[in-house]
């Protein structure tokens, strides 16, 4: 089966983030959550969009780094750049060809907080899916300020593919 299936997947969770930031004012991208301390719909979006990026543009010849990332950029505070933002990884993530993706990489991963870090092999469709992984689990977090904000999201946000899949096999 062709990885491009893992980025039709990708590009569908990049689009469920447009929808929902174009459901919150400019306010409510920037406020700080009671819910989750510290927290603001910008600063997941553009957590969320970090993590994308470098799985889809970093070359294959250097380490994928998730943990160092840019912070306190426009993307945190401004709806349209973090729109421009998805619109251009999702143009990207549609040119990438079958063989780039199985192509082998590096993935540099921190763990623990000194700062020591550990190389892994993996492929770019792999992390692309990690990235998806991971941004459904930040939908999650977007969804619990939502409804802190007073706004509902739509069905399936948020929610795993296995959870959907398992609730579907149980309603039958």
């Amino acid at each position: 089966m062709s990885c491009k299936r893992v980025c039709g997947a990708a590009d569908a969770v990049l689009g469920q983030c447009k929808e929902y930031i174009d459901r919150v004012e400019d306010d409510q991208y920037v406020y700080q959550s009671k819910v989750v301390p510290g927290g603001t719909i910008g600063k997941h979006i553009r957590h969320t969009l970090d993590h994308f990026r470098c799985a889809i543009t970093t070359c294959c010849a250097e380490a994928i780094d998730y943990d160092h990332r840019r912070r306190g950029v426009e993307v945190e505070s401004c709806r349209n750049a973090a729109k421009d933002e998805i619109e251009s990884l999702r143009t990207i993530l549609s040119e990438l060809e079958e063989d780039k993706l199985q192509e082998e990489m590096t993935a540099r991963v921190m763990i623990c907080s000194d700062g020591e870090t550990c190389d892994l092999t993996t492929t770019r469709a792999r992390e692309i899916f990690f990235a998806m992984h991971h941004a459904i689990h930040h939908n999650a977090i977007l969804m619990a300020i939502g409804l802190e904000l007073g706004f509902e999201c739509p069905p399936g946000f948020g929610t795993a593919p296995s959870t959907i899949n398992f609730e579907h096999s149980e309603a039958s």
